[in-house]
């Protein structure tokens, strides 16, 4: 049910009398090539959807599986709900008659006959099992399960990119795609339960298993090309390719090579897309999506975004600072920047182009913010869950470690966008324009399953335990407010929950295909021994190098599969380099975030100039200049340890208290402005000397940095004139 639906969302008197701005801001947006469909077909697809969410939340808290069974349904569901609902082929308009492409639909159903064959094949495997039969002949897997699946998938790909229907009806070559995923699933569940789970990788696994690996693989890049576009697909193809060309490249990339049926007997298992990423997102991921759609569905996120604008709309360049307190906390539990961009940039962009923000600026800010959200503890997107299953330290303990760096970067963006608003006299918006304060002030226990959340945690109950009661209490907290959550919005939050999940699920299991790459070719040790040479020569070179590697890795990608490819690759390496586990993954975690406000390939900022109508490179280099503050904060963290809490209280403090002050003169630096004045460029030069002498965090250096910035406040007050900008 919607708002305008609701009669008791329409009768609140508040709504007009104090300015409520948001409305549905949190409101996932609509892929163009998202199927909507009517009638009994769309009721049936609700109740998958909802008994998908319902099926994790009974497993992670009532009645547990076995592991991999687990998480091969958990790739199951997904991959049958996704190519449900995401065509592979843009919609024909309404002129162009109800299909396109006529012949698409006769070979599909061809392949259909294969599909079914292999998918009855499986029944007929579990049966011998359960015979006793050890062992199932190879020329029956390989001829009547092998080749018919392989080539029902290949077909219903290949179908799936010409087929085009209208956007409510279905497709047949996805209804063949759909088939192959049960069949790939249900092979494995029938394998994967006896003993002959423990020969994969081996000479005697099942020859069966490489074919549903080979067709699984597949289905997962292709519902991932319709989800997230070509990138992670191209990267992974060629992750897949240097599987095989490994024995014919020279230097460290060489490698004697695997065989075919070696390496996709080992890729579906924990080695690779079954591994940590699958891990975290069929078990934190789906837990906080869930989480997530619950404050969507009670409005909470429409909350946050208010009380934001009640809070800071008033000063100078409101809008932007609102933009950073709402998108980066909406950004921390949706765990996607682009996504972000496009639900809470719909409101706070065209806001801040009305108070004097260009089109660029608008735009970047939103970006910059929407990118923090994924660094901003207690969730930090979903990286901070990857990052405990790969590291095994405490979620806690990423948690606690993750609070200053965070400070840090949003202090740094707050500060460009207030020098900015400065220095062209920005106004902020009116009392008239914004929502009561005192109204919003009233609703703050709309906050309470974050902060249910945050203590559950630090009692030390489970993340999936604490991620529960959160969301048990965003439906309790729900019967205080306007947006009450019956039997029917829970429903609705359950269903929304697993259409949020598809794409960042498809994206774990694709970044595992990768991370398995990595693990069976052994290039990522291969890759520490290059960073180990560079290091002989400089540490700090070896840092950088690492930092270009995860950006570029992580360019185009989302967040969750940009660092768990760079944590496979770079993270190793920066370990044997000696440095604290801890510390090289969250150096890692930051360089893979900031790649989506990174040019050339920026995935946030792009997102942000479609809204802002700006071009998207200029926005991409001013959402990095805004940001710029990410891509110094890992080395700061690298050189100074007190900076990830890893310190006693006194060396914490003052870490923070320098670095805040060194990242407020880096603002001033490459923003122009200080001291209630703008700039010159050696004013600017000795404001970013000040700032990095600062941040490095030595007693000397802070001395030294404090110097310099008293010569440059000195220089401005000596040159301000009374024309310079008032500060509001």
């Amino acid at each position: 049910m919607t708002d305008k639906q609701n009669p008791e969302h329409n009768a609140a008197p508040e709504a007009e009398d104090d300015h409520i701005l948001a409305h549905d801001v949190d409101q996932e947006p609509v892929e163009e090539n998202r199927r909507f469909f009517e009638g009994k077909l769309a009721t049936f697809v609700s109740v998958m959807a909802i008994a998908y969410s319902a099926f994790h939340l009974y497993s992670l808290n009532i009645a547990p599986l076995e592991t991999w069974s687990f998480r091969i349904v958990h790739i199951a569901g997904a991959l049958v709900l996704g190519f449900i609902l995401f065509a592979g082929a843009r919609f024909v308009s309404a002129g162009e008659g109800p299909v396109r492409h006529r012949w698409t639909t006769w070979i599909s159903a061809v392949a259909m006959v294969p599909a079914l064959y292999a998918l009855y094949q499986t029944f007929s495997f579990h049966q011998i099992i359960l015979d006793g039969t050890p062992r199932i002949p190879g020329d029956l897997e390989t001829w009547h399960f092998g080749w018919p699946l392989l080539a029902a998938t290949g077909m219903g790909i290949v179908m799936s990119w010409f087929h085009q229907t209208g956007r409510s009806r279905f497709s047949v070559p996805d209804l063949v795609l759909i088939v192959c995923s049960v069949a790939v699933a249900a092979y494995f569940l029938v394998v994967y339960n006896t003993s002959m789970r423990m020969s994969t990788g081996t000479s005697f696994a099942p020859v069966g298993i490489s074919f549903a690996a080979v067709a699984g693989t597949a289905l997962i890049m292709e519902l991932t090309r319709r989800l997230t576009g070509l990138a992670l697909v191209v990267i992974g193809l060629v992750f897949l390719v240097y599987v095989f060309a490994g024995p014919y490249l020279p230097g460290f990339l060489g490698y004697p090579g695997l065989s075919v049926q070696r390496f996709f007997s080992q890729v579906y298992t924990d080695a690779g897309i079954l591994g940590p990423t699958t891990a975290v997102s069929s078990t934190y991921i789906i837990l906080f999506i869930v989480f997530a759609a619950f404050l969507q569905a009670s409005k909470v996120g429409d909350y946050f975004v208010n009380f934001a604008f009640a809070a800071a709309g008033r000063t100078r360049g409101g809008p932007a600072k609102v933009s950073i307190f709402a998108s980066g906390l909406m950004g921390m539990i949706n765990g996607t920047s682009a996504g972000n961009v496009v639900s809470t940039g719909s409101l706070t962009i065209p806001l801040m182009k009305k108070v004097g923000y260009s089109k660029q600026s608008a735009g970047a800010v939103e970006a910059a913010a929407s990118t923090g959200g994924q660094i901003m503890p207690p969730i930090m997107g979903a990286g901070a869950f990857i990052m405990a299953e790969i590291t095994g330290i405490p979620y806690t303990e990423i948690a606690i470690a993750a609070v200053i760096p965070a400070i840090l970067y949003f202090a740094s963006v707050y500060f460009m966008v207030d020098f900015e608003a400065a220095k062209t006299g920005m106004r902020g918006m009116r009392d008239d324009e914004l929502p009561k304060l005192r109204t919003m002030i009233k609703q703050c226990y709309l906050f309470v399953p974050i902060i249910i959340l945050i203590v559950a945690l630090f009692m030390g109950y489970s993340v999936i335990r604490a991620g529960t009661l959160a969301t048990v209490s965003a439906a309790v907290v729900s019967w205080f407010s306007p947006n009450k959550m019956g039997i029917r919005k829970i429903l609705e939050a359950l269903e929304i929950a697993s259409y949020m999940a598809i794409q960042i699920i498809v994206v774990c299991a694709a970044a595992g295909v990768i991370v398995g790459v990595i693990s069976l070719t052994g290039v990522g040790a291969r890759f520490s021994v290059l960073l180990l040479d560079v290091a002989e020569a400089s540490q700090l070179l070896a840092l950088i190098f690492a930092m270009f590697i995860s950006i570029l890795l992580g360019m185009g990608m989302p967040t969750t599969a940009a660092y768990a490819v760079a944590a496979s690759v770079v993270a190793p390496g920066l370990v044997q380099l000696g440095i604290d586990p801890l510390t090289a993954h969250f150096f890692v975690f930051y360089f893979a975030v900031v790649s989506a406000i990174t040019p050339p390939v920026a995935l946030a900022s792009y997102a942000a100039a479609g809204i802002s109508g700006a071009n998207a490179m200029e926005t991409s280099v001013a959402s990095f200049r805004i940001g710029i503050a990410a891509f110094i904060v890992p080395f700061m963290f690298f050189y100074n340890g007190a900076l990830l809490m890893d310190a006693g209280w006194f060396d914490i403090t003052r870490a923070l208290v320098t670095a805040l002050f060194g990242v407020y003169m880096l603002s001033g630096g490459v923003m122009g402005w200080f001291a209630r004045a703008a700039a010159k460029p050696w004013t600017r030069i000795l404001l970013i000397a000040a700032a990095f002498l600062m941040i490095e965090g030595g007693l000397w250096t802070d001395l030294t940095g404090i110097a310099l910035a008293v010569v440059a406040f000195l220089a401005q007050r000596h040159r301000r004139s009374p024309r310079s900008p008032a500060v509001v």
